[in-house]
C-alpha cells in the first residue's frame, strides 16, 4: 500500500508546493515548475503536516485544486459557543471571526486568536471535529457493524462450523482469549476483562491498518496521536487500580521479603513501587504512540529524499526515487507487521497488569 502512497506523493508533490504559494502563483502568473525551482523543500515540515491532526481531511490535490473534507469547528471562548466550518480557514491561509490556524511553533496547527498585545492565545475550549476524531468514529462504526454481524451469525449457527467473516475472526478472538486473557489473568478472573481486552485489541489493530492506507478514509494517524494512546492507557490504569485486591496493594506499600531498612524510616521501596503504578500506563501510552509515528516518519523520510536529491539534480532525484520507493515498500510490509505486534503488546501488557492486580496470595 505504501508503494501506492509513494507514487501518489511523487506525482502530487507539485501541488504541495503550489499550496504554499497559491496566492503568489495567481498574482505573478508563474508555472508550478517555476515555483518548485524557487521553493526550498522542507522535509521536516512536510512530515509533520502528514502525521499531526488537522481541522480538515485533505483527500487529493489536482494542480492548484485541493479536494478536502471540511470538518465542524466547535469553540467556546469569551463566554459563548461558536460553530462553523473549517472551510472558512481556506486550508489555513485565512482567519474567520478573529480565529486562525497558527503556524507558530508553540501552537502549530491549532486554532488561536490574538489578544490585545498581539500574542497568540487559544480558545477556552476547543471541541472541534478533527481528522482523527472522524477516523475514530469511522473505525468504531466498522467494529460495531462487524461484531454485531458476527454475534448474530453465532446465534443463528449454534453448534455449527464458523462461516465467512465469523471463520476469519474466530481464531483471533480465541487467541486473545486463550493466549492473552487466560494466560495473564487466570481462569478465575479473565472473563470480566475479556470484553475490554478484545475492544482495545481490535480498535488498535484496525486503526493501525487504516493508518497505512494512503487514501480516504485511511491515512489518519490515530494510534500515532499521543492523546488517543493516552486515553487507552488511562482506561487500563483505572481498571487496574480499581481491580487491585489486598495482596496487590500490600506488595506495593509493604512488599514481603524486602529489608525493613528500605521501608523505614525512609519509605524507599513503597515510593518506587507506587511510582511503578503510574509509569506502567505511561510506558503503554508512549510505546504505541512512538512506534506508530516512527513508522510513518521513516516512510515519509524516504519519500523526502527524492525531492532533496531532485533539487540538486533531476537525474539524481530519479535515481534516488528507485531506492526510496523500494525501501518504502519494505517499510509497508514492516508496518503491517508492527500493526499486529503493537495491538498484541498493548493488550498483553494490559492483561498482565490486570493479572497482577487480581492475583491471590498463596
Amino acid at each position: 500500500m505504501i508503494w501506492i502512497l509513494s507514487i501518489m506523493m511523487v506525482l502530487g508533490m507539485p501541488s504541495v508546493f503550489a499550496q504554499h504559494h497559491h496566492d503568489d502563483t495567481q498574482q505573478k502568473g508563474e508555472d508550478w515548475e517555476e515555483v518548485i525551482m524557487e521553493e526550498e523543500f522542507k522535509a521536516g515540515e512536510m512530515i509533520i503536516e502528514h502525521i499531526v491532526d488537522a481541522y480538515e481531511w485533505h483527500i487529493i490535490s489536482i494542480g492548484e485544486t485541493h479536494v478536502t473534507l471540511p470538518l465542524p469547528v466547535i469553540l467556546y471562548d469569551k463566554g459563548e459557543w461558536m460553530v462553523f466550518s473549517s472551510s472558512h480557514f481556506h486550508h489555513g491561509h485565512d482567519s474567520y471571526k478573529g480565529y486562525f490556524i497558527s503556524h507558530h511553533e508553540m501552537n502549530s496547527g491549532k486554532i488561536v486568536r490574538l489578544d490585545e498585545s498581539g500574542a497568540e492565545i487559544r480558545p477556552t475550549l476547543d471541541m472541534s471535529f478533527t481528522k482523527n476524531v472522524l477516523a475514530i468514529f469511522f473505525s468504531m462504526t466498522i467494529l460495531v457493524l462487524v461484531f454485531v454481524s458476527v454475534a448474530n451469525t453465532y446465534k443463528k449457527r449454534k453448534g455449527q462450523a464458523p462461516k465467512g467473516l465469523q471463520s476469519f475472526l474466530e481464531p483471533i478472538i480465541l487467541f486473545v482469549r486463550d493466549d492473552i486473557a487466560k494466560a495473564s489473568i487466570g481462569e478465575k478472573n479473565y472473563e470480566k476483562y475479556l470484553p475490554f481486552l478484545l475492544t482495545i485489541f481490535f480498535f488498535i489493530l484496525l486503526n493501525n491498518i487504516l493508518g497505512i492506507i494512503p487514501f480516504f478514509p485511511g491515512g489518519a494517524n490515530v494510534t500515532g496521536n499521543i492523546g488517543v494512546t493516552g486515553v487507552l492507557a488511562a482506561f487500563t490504569f483505572i481498571i487496574t487500580t480499581f481491580s487491585g485486591n489486598k495482596n496487590y496493594w500490600t506488595h506495593i506499600f509493604n512488599a514481603p521479603g524486602v529489608p525493613w531498612w528500605l521501608k523505614i524510616p525512609v519509605p524507599l521501596m513503597p515510593v518506587v513501587e507506587l511510582m511503578g503504578v503510574f509509569t506502567k500506563p505511561f510506558v503503554l501510552m508512549v510505546r504505541l504512540f512512538a512506534n506508530i509515528s516512527a513508522g510513518h516518519i521513516i516512510i515519509l523520510g524516504f519519500i523526502s529524499l527524492i525531492f532533496i536529491f531532485g533539487k540538486m539534480s533531476a537525474g539524481l532525484g530519479y535515481g534516488v526515487s528507485v531506492v526510496s520507493v523500494g525501501f518504502s515498500i519494505f517499510m509497508d510490509f514492516l508496518e503491517l507487521l508492527v500493526a499486529f505486534i503493537q495491538a498484541y503488546v498493548f493488550t498483553l501488557l494490559s492483561a498482565l497488569y490486570f493479572g497482577m492486580a487480581t492475583e491471590e496470595h498463596h
